[in-house]
């Protein structure tokens, strides 16, 4: 019975020291960089977004950005004022890390051009799940006019900016 006890003891222990490290979702902070947004994507804080840097969209901003697939689910309806960038990826993904500071440097670089987006796929699964994201980072390249077009794997710079001038601003 003492041995059931001290077992009980450790395992309580245990659980107490591993839960400390996480947070709830009230408690969550904030990314570096990101706002504070609500449920539906528009911002919480007073915090602005640095111009030229890449935003965090929500489900419901993209519907209210992008494109509402629930009112026109059978054709691209493009809502934006400027075509963008939108980078699909995850917080544990290697390749996602290498592309984030690529994605951030052309946000600088085509600033008042195109506007450049991220979409956390692990929060974000109903987003991810229209677009069929089986691999990321996962990039759609979305022109003022006409359809978008994807491209899946880590690229590199260079190749990002020749997407981004043909496919994107139609150069």
């Amino acid at each position: 019975m003492k041995k059931l006890l001290w077992v009980l003891g450790l395992v309580s222990i245990l659980f107490v020291s591993c839960g400390e490290g996480q947070k709830s979702s009230k408690e969550e902070t904030k990314e570096e960089g990101q706002v504070e947004v609500k449920s539906d994507g528009l911002q919480l804080s007073d915090e602005k977004v640095e111009e030229g840097a890449v935003k965090y969209l929500t489900t419901a901003a993209f519907k209210q950005k992008v494109w509402n697939y629930e009112e026109n689910p059978e054709k691209w309806v493009f809502k934006g004022e400027l075509p963008i960038v939108i980078d699909f990826y995850a917080d544990w993904c290697r390749p996602c890390k290498m592309v984030a500071p690529i994605m951030e440097e052309l946000a600088k670089k085509y600033d008042g051009k195109v506007n450049f987006y991220k979409v956390n796929t692990d929060k974000e699964r109903e987003l991810s799940s229209v677009f069929q994201i089986k691999s990321i980072p996962s990039i759609l390249f979305v022109p003022q006019h006409g359809d978008p077009k994807f491209s899946v794997g880590a690229m590199q710079k260079e190749d990002y900016i020749r997407a981004i001038e043909t496919e994107v601003l139609g150069n």
